[in-house]
């Protein structure tokens, strides 16, 4: 019944927020809830515990009731992620194969080690020394790009296919990666002995993404052809939803990324159904029952998001820490974008609009708040969780209303002849 309630309080809110968003704010659906949460959390930070003591209470107690880190990671993230891979066109994905499999991999590593080390000499001059480690643990949790907010944000912005396609499938796929580097990075930082081999390493990467990603086909394979057996759609909905949440169960089992099973899974069941014949009635179902569950979690996710910020105390304390690394990590993201680009340059070039593009739209959301808030509480950790809602705030607000610009005011130069690569002079 607990959870009942609370659910049915954030459904409520998210309404009202969505509707006053509509109205009046005229922003992006998503974004527009937070940042009336955010306004909100602020109002009540500031007057609640004078002017609506029972309110903030009551809101208080809801939203650190609620384990954000587990019920995004757990349960949220599977059906945005399955959501996800269903609109993903595989074909536009086959042709910048190379770009996200480097951005999603070496992409993440270079934007680790750059964040680590740009916070471990800047936070100093603001009066917060940070170990390297931990440093580098805040690196690992805030280079992933978020695919919630990435895939929401780019449903409203203007940006050329193959463009969205490097970022879309580059935040769809980079959590494998970022998973491993963050938990090995925080089993060294609280303490604990990791062998640090690249042996260990690639053994547990291998399991952690190859065993996703292996789950995720086997699942999406099963659901398409059990969908062509009925072509029901009544049928074919409850045999995604049990895709998804039977995959979750199986994945965790397993000790292997349930997210890149998922997109898996959706990118098989959202592509390859289609060529078994589904019915039209049946396909028309199926893809808009999964845009409404993206539409309302989405909404869900974002409310959450800023309301966050109620359980963060003493966040002003870190809020010139949170300029500093927000520079350091569009810096970060700068460098991780133009090294494999350069690698890359045989085949894939870019040009300068392109990488302030993929740069610019390499946003950061709940993901990196999830993961910071799994952080055992410690010395560093409110540091860390402030910071990283410093980064996310910004990056959620100021890029996703923004990038829509950065790609419309720019001249983006796309050749699809070139192999089916995107064209560019160098940066």
């Amino acid at each position: 019944m607990e959870l009942y309630y609370s659910f049915s309080i954030l459904i409520v809110l998210a309404a009202t927020f969505a509707f006053v968003n509509y109205k009046f704010l005229k922003l992006p659906g998503t974004i527009g809830i937070m940042v009336i949460a955010i306004a909100v959390s602020v109002f009540l930070v500031m007057f609640g515990e004078t002017a609506l003591p029972k309110t903030y209470k009551n809101l208080y107690s809801l939203i650190n009731s609620v384990d954000f880190s587990e019920v995004l990671m757990g349960a949220m993230l599977n059906f945005l992620l399955f959501a996800g891979g269903v609109h993903i066109n595989v074909q536009d994905l086959k042709e910048q194969t190379g770009p996200v499999a480097v951005y999603a991999t070496v992409g993440v590593l270079i934007s680790t080690f750059a964040v680590g080390f740009g916070a471990y000499y800047l936070l100093p001059l603001v009066g917060l020394p940070v170990p390297l480690i931990w440093c580098l643990v805040f690196g690992a949790l805030i280079s992933p790009t978020d695919p919630v907010a990435v895939l929401s944000v780019l449903k409203q912005a203007n940006v050329p296919k193959a463009v969205e396609t490097k970022v879309a499938g580059e935040s769809l796929f980079n959590d494998g990666m970022a998973v491993v580097v963050f938990s090995v990075l925080l089993q060294l930082a609280v303490g604990n002995h990791v062998e640090l081999n690249a042996e260990s390493i690639g053994s547990l990467l291998l399991q952690e993404a190859g065993g996703g990603l292996l789950l995720g086909v086997i699942l999406g394979y099963t659901a398409s052809r059990a969908i062509r057996q009925v072509d029901d759609y009544i049928i074919s909905v409850l045999t995604t939803l049990a895709v998804v949440m039977g995959g979750y169960l199986i994945a965790h089992e397993m000790h292997i990324s349930a997210p890149l099973a998922m997109v898996a899974a959706g990118l098989f069941v959202g592509n390859f159904s289609r060529k078994f014949m589904m019915k039209t009635e049946t396909q028309d179902y199926l893809i808009k029952f999964w845009e409404l569950i993206d539409e309302i979690l989405n909404a869900v996710l974002f409310l959450f998001i800023g309301f966050e910020l109620l359980t963060i105390d003493d966040l002003n304390e870190y809020l010139a820490a949170g300029g500093i690394c927000i520079l350091v990590v569009l810096l970060a993201r700068w460098v991780s974008i133009l090294l494999p680009a350069t690698l890359l340059s045989r085949r894939y070039r870019f040009t300068r609009q392109t990488v302030k593009v993929l740069v610019w739209g390499g946003i950061r959301g709940g993901v990196s708040i999830a993961l910071a808030l799994s952080i055992p509480k410690g010395e560093y950790s409110e540091a860390i969780i402030s910071i990283t809602y410093c980064v996310v705030v910004f990056s959620i607000v100021v890029q996703g209303l923004t990038i829509g610009k950065v790609a419309n005011t720019r001249q983006m130069v796309i050749d699809e002849n070139t192999e089916g690569a995107e064209t560019a002079g160098q940066p």
